[in-house]
């Protein structure tokens, strides 16, 4: 991490040793989040469908769904965390999201398929933003792009390994315990964050004063570090949580997440069915095997770019032109891929906007979390992700709708482009906002 010249050895020590001893815990809680919020993006071209009778929009609304559940419940979730503590909170979303992620492998229909994606929602309301607002207790805002890039790392892990991996229990464990391969890979993959889920009781620490694995000058040094950068931001802005739920900034940066996500979720839903359409496009063949493989591909890449691209973040200081440029490059990239001729040259031009998802977001949350602080963050850390989230809803089911109205993939992945570009427009347009018109000094602090 690159660390500001005036860090005491103590403070420099104890980040180190923070790094070492919670993000790869918290890479590995994110990485079952994402696997099993995604895994059925697998499941749907891998029998479920078929099984289950789900036209494309049918798809699209069960992969939806999941974010109503999500939506009505993260503000009181994270404020909940907030108050109770990340060790107790992120325990009992992990424990009762694995349940029900475990529990779709026994739905007979299609109602019931909704159902649980929707209770998944429900349970897993307040994981991400509560991981966001916990990154702000242990790493000061110079180190905060970096951490959360690491953290958010596990999105394309889980889609790089994730992908071979659901695929390879669709394709092998067919038959087990009676069940279809799909509904197998839903009950082994939810099966974990119950275990890690009690692991996380027990192992993960809520500040830095409570840290038996720091020494006392560490402590006391990442302490007063955090507390310092918290009293400032409350002293500079004074954002209540009322504010934090009703401040035309925090809506607005609202609505950049929501383009930003809605590229992660079109792709993440729909790339196994892309590729499964570029053997009827392009007169090729694959096993389930081998798709699996070739979409993890743009998730590996995308990886080793958004850890560079927070580093240079956190290294330049700037914030607004590391969410807005790799935003326009994703949504440049992906109405190209419509209109290659080669499986090769579609998935360069697929792995090019994954690059600018993946690059985007981490830097994203340097934005809010410089002008919100305690309570008021946890709130509107909470409301940005909701309102963002709602793309989770709106990505797959538009364009499962509109693959179905006009029976290809191209207008669904026009909307893909023409949402991150707005993002990208959004975020320039708050920072180049003058100042006779800001809303409060908070603005300023967005660079």
């Amino acid at each position: 991490m690159t660390q500001a010249p005036a860090e005491s050895p103590a403070l420099q020590s104890a980040l180190k040793k923070a790094t070492r001893r919670l993000m790869p815990f918290l890479i590995l809680l994110y990485f079952i989040n994402y696997l099993d919020r995604t895994n059925i993006g697998f499941a749907g071209p891998g029998g479920m469908n078929e099984e289950l009778g789900l036209t494309a929009t049918a798809f699209g609304f069960a992969a939806g769904i999941f974010f109503f559940g999500y939506l009505l419940l993260e503000v009181p979730s994270n404020l909940a965390l907030h108050k109770f503590g990340a060790r107790r909170w992120i325990a009992r979303i992990m424990v009762s999201w694995g349940i029900v992620a475990a529990a779709m492998a026994f739905v007979p229909n299609a109602g019931w398929l909704y159902v649980l994606r929707f209770l998944l929602g429900v349970a897993e309301a307040g994981f991400f933003p509560g991981i966001i607002l916990y990154l702000t207790f242990w790493f000061p805002e110079r180190q905060r792009a970096r951490a959360t890039a690491l953290f958010m790392v596990a999105i394309p892990l889980s889609s790089a390994i994730g992908a071979p991996l659901s695929s390879a229990l669709i394709e092998y464990t067919h038959g087990l315990f009676g069940l279809s391969g799909w509904r197998s890979m839903f009950l082994l993959e939810g099966i974990p964050a119950i275990i890690v889920g009690v692991i996380c009781w027990f192992y993960l620490t809520d500040r830095p004063q409570d840290a038996k694995w720091l020494e006392p000058d560490e402590r006391e040094a990442l302490g007063a570090k955090i507390e310092s950068e918290e009293s400032s931001r409350h002293g500079q802005f004074h954002v209540s949580i009322r504010e934090s739920l009703t401040k035309g900034r925090v809506w607005a940066l609202a609505f950049v997440y929501f383009g930003i996500v809605y590229g992660l979720y079109a792709l993440g839903f729909f790339l196994p069915t892309i590729v499964a359409g570029f053997e009827e496009q392009f007169g090729t063949s694959y096993t389930l095997m081998e798709r699996g493989l070739i979409v993890a591909i743009p998730y590996v890449i995308g990886a080793v770019a958004m850890v560079w691209w927070s580093r240079h973040g956190d290294r330049t200081g700037e914030r607004t032109w590391h969410v807005a440029g790799p935003a326009i490059m994703g949504g440049i990239a992906i109405p190209i891929a419509l209109y290659l001729n080669s499986p090769f040259a579609a998935m360069v031009a697929v792995t090019v906007c994954a690059v600018g998802v993946l690059c985007a977001l981490p830097a994203f949350w340097s934005l809010p979390t410089a002008f919100l602080a305690g309570a008021a963050a946890a709130s509107g850390i909470a409301l940005i992700n909701s309102v963002g989230n709602t793309a989770g809803f709106a990505a797959p089911y538009i364009t499962g709708w509109l693959s179905d109205l006009t029976g290809s993939q191209n207008t669904g992945l026009w909307v893909v482009g023409f949402a991150m570009i707005a993002a990208a427009i959004i975020a320039i347009l708050l920072r180049a906002k003058p100042r006779a018109v800001q809303e409060s000094p908070e603005t300023s602090d967005i660079r």
